[in-house]
């Protein structure tokens, strides 16, 4: 034998008599850390979204003014903010956008149908709207404030429609121009 195998003969633990144990304390597991703030946005990327999210809905203000029709609502300047802010996002991508848009102007529409129109059917839309989105898979939640505006408005269909439908389509295509130029991806997926 190996002086080598030897040694470690010698060294094996022998087996003793069972010992009490003795409970272990554990230090508590610590917290998992809390997300913070996004971090802030490089200077270029700041401008540049703000300065497109400016220009699209100037350019919906002054379609509007050549069309006698108000193209700017509220919504529709919370949608541009997502795609030119977030473009990756979900709630960014044009199914989202126009789809979420149409199918909440629809759900207003609906409900002003049955209930007519006021606070409580505005409340009734906005809420309905957010299934409806969730169901075609097309969540954009500016959209339940276009169910709202609708419930609560009572505005022609056609035109209304037609005209957020437009709307739509054209934040949608700023985006892409915007994508383009500044060579990030959107869309992320198109249906």
């Amino acid at each position: 034998m190996t002086t080598a195998t030897q040694a470690s003969e010698t060294t094996a633990p022998t087996p003793s008599a069972p010992t009490a144990t003795v409970p272990a304390t554990t230090a508590p597991a610590p917290a998992p850390a809390r997300p913070g703030p996004p971090p802030r946005p490089r200077p270029t990327a700041l401008l540049a979204a703000t300065g497109v999210s400016t220009a699209a809905l100037l350019l919906l203000v002054a379609l509007g003014t050549v069309l006698h029709h108000p193209l700017l609502i509220p919504p529709l300047a919370a949608s541009m903010a997502l795609v030119a802010a977030s473009p990756q996002l979900p709630l960014s991508q044009p199914r989202s956008v126009i789809g979420g848009q149409l199918l909440s102007a629809l759900t207003g529409f609906a409900v002003l149908a049955v209930a007519g129109p006021g606070l409580w059917s505005a409340a009734v839309a906005g809420g309905l709207a957010l299934g409806v989105m969730m169901l075609a898979r097309a969540p954009h939640s500016p959209a339940a404030a276009t169910a709202v505006i609708v419930a609560l408005g009572s505005p022609p269909f056609w035109t209304f429609t037609g005209l957020l439908a437009a709307s739509c389509v054209l934040l949608v295509a700023v985006g892409l121009v915007t994508a383009r130029a500044t060579r990030r991806a959107y869309p992320v997926y198109w249906v």
